[in-house]
């Protein structure tokens, strides 16, 4: 679906709700006022009930996990409800966004005027897209300080008030990302015992090295097709860090250097594809992966049908218990990242994206009213109160935690109550102001965060690998995608004609013969190129020239 649709469709509602507010204008003042009003006293001790009850809807993930309560109904939406919304008169609903598919959701929700009343994502890409679609209302930042003055706070402590405006209107409130320039929450594990039944101590760091230990994990019958894999498709996809020539130029890390859209004709992405071809003739990726659907590709790890499994860390992990109760002699162990590593001869570095230097990126609906926005504007300051946040992040002492020797919290892997928190301790609700559970010293907050309840500890190798990605971060290898202060009004027009495109022709690239692979690259990059990803790279080009856009570190 293309970006006009969406503006009409938006069109059509705002002229419905300026008519209803003509008519509401005959017997009074309209309730849907767009004017946010400040507090007599600024913060939560200036909160004062709204008059009539205000309904806002706040968006959460809806991930598709098992043992996962309902993400709009459970336990943990009721406890802001009750003390928050009862408090202040305010109703808060949560709607279900489906994680693979974030920009169909919302366009959805758009086109049938249900934005909720906040909108938040990682990627600025895809805000940019939203700002430029007419989803987002401008705010003005003064208000916000006065509403929310601990968030706002934060943001200036923290550099980021130079992320909130686009084409010079105020749009964006970004919550906290601890530790960003690491991304340590996400770990990748493998098969320690089948890596070292072919005579490696590790997972070896070289391609020469891999393939052999791949080989030998498939002579030896431990498993088929090692590597797995999945169905590719959609934003994010295919991230060529790895394979990218440093130090970078900084006009292609500009122009293509974005992981939102596959760079497709990049050199950096034939190099990374020309991989997987060489993967998936050997071997070593399933066949069929592009019928594996990632929680089919989980449950694959699980059964002993591939080696590795990736994932943002939880004291409580299904698909780890889930393995260790198939596998019970099975060893597991995380891939290390000891520092700065080039692979001459395989044309790579472990180089990887660094997550934002915020978490969130909050915005709020063009579709809501005055109330609504201030309503949900005091709701990100209530939940970043410690006392708040600490229990929507840890739950209740002696339920969900204890408290170690240090005095700082210890969750409990098994708890089974009807309070039991949603994905990741309930990440994907309070990730509307920080990013992490955030305790102590990193090592105390890895150790509060590792998976618990398992018939191995993995909180050293965390640790270790956060360190060894900070220097490769030192190093300059680890950079932020480019950010735009404009927005690039051809992604939102050809980004969905181009994730398609992509998974049609990646498919094609991976299953190709390996002599067949640079004629074929050629020709569906010229096509690819065709379809919009042109005119993407030539705005990025003309932002970057004008200077509208952040620069390389």
């Amino acid at each position: 679906m293309r970006k006009g649709f969406f503006k009409k469709t938006l069109a059509t509602v705002l002229c419905f709700c300026m008519a209803a507010a003509v008519l509401a204008g005959c017997g009074g003042k309209s309730s849907d006022s767009k004017e946010v009003t400040k507090n007599d006293v600024a913060g939560i001790a200036g909160y004062k009930a709204f008059k009539n009850q205000v309904t806002i809807d706040i968006p959460v993930y809806d991930r598709g996990k098992e043992g996962v309560p309902d993400v709009s109904n459970n336990y943990w939406t009721k406890w802001i409800n009750e003390n928050f919304g009862k408090t202040y008169n305010v109703q808060v609903n949560f709607v279900p966004i489906t994680r693979s598919d974030v920009l169909t959701s919302y366009s959805l929700l758009a086109a049938a005027g249900k934005l909720p009343t906040i909108l938040m994502e990682y990627d600025y890409p895809k805000q940019a897209q939203w700002a430029e679609d007419g989803y987002l209302a401008e705010y003005d930042l003064d208000v916000f300080a006065n509403i929310a003055p601990t968030y706002y706070k934060r943001m200036v402590d923290l550099d980021q008030i130079k992320f909130t405006k686009m084409n010079g209107k105020t749009y964006f409130a970004l919550a906290e990302r601890p530790y960003s320039n690491s991304g340590y929450t996400f770990v990748t594990w493998y098969r320690e015992d089948w890596v070292k039944a072919v005579g490696y101590d590790k997972w070896p760091t070289t391609w020469a090295e891999q393939k052999d230990c791949l080989q030998k994990i498939v002579d030896k019958g431990l498993c088929a097709h090692p590597l797995g894999g999945s169905m590719v498709t959609g934003a994010g996809v295919d991230q060529n860090y790895a394979y990218r020539t440093y130090p970078q130029n900084e006009l292609d890390w500009a122009m293509y250097g974005d992981y939102n859209v596959p760079a497709l004709s990049s050199a950096a992405n034939k190099a990374l594809l020309k991989r997987v071809n060489e993967q998936y003739n050997l071997g070593f990726i399933d066949p069929e992966y592009y019928l594996t659907s990632s929680t089919d590709a989980a449950a694959n790890f699980v059964n002993g049908k591939s080696m590795f499994y990736s994932a943002y860390i939880a004291a409580n992990m299904p698909d780890l218990t889930a393995f260790y109760e198939n596998n019970p002699d099975g060893k597991l162990a995380v891939q290390v990242c000891t520092g700065l590593e080039t692979d001459t001869e395989g044309g790579t570095t472990n180089a990887f994206r660094p997550d934002n230097p915020f978490g969130m990126m909050v915005s709020f609906s063009s579709q809501a009213s005055g109330d609504q926005i201030k309503a949900a504007m005091m709701y990100m300051e209530w939940l970043t109160q410690p006392e708040n946040l600490f229990t929507f992040q840890w739950g209740f002492e002696g339920e969900h935690y204890t408290k170690g020797a240090d005095g700082l919290p210890v969750s409990v892997a098994d708890y089974s109550g009807d309070k039991t928190q949603g994905f990741n301790n309930s990440k994907d609700y309070w990730c509307v102001t920080i990013e992490a559970r955030n305790a102590g010293t990193i090592e105390q907050i890895i150790a509060q965060n590792s998976p618990k309840g398992l018939p191995q500890d993995f909180t050293q190798q965390i640790i270790d690998n956060y360190y060894g990605k900070v220097k490769v971060w030192q190093a300059g290898y680890a950079n932020n995608d480019c950010m735009f202060a404009t927005s690039i009004s051809a992604e939102a027009t050809y980004a969905q004609t181009l994730y398609s495109l992509y998974t049609e022709y990646r498919d094609k690239l991976t299953m190709c013969k390996p002599g067949e692979f640079d004629a074929l690259y050629t020709d569906l990059s010229s096509k690819y190129l065709s379809q919009g990803y042109q005119a993407i790279i030539d705005e990025r080009k003309a932002a970057y020239d004008k200077g509208l856009c952040t620069k390389l570190k």
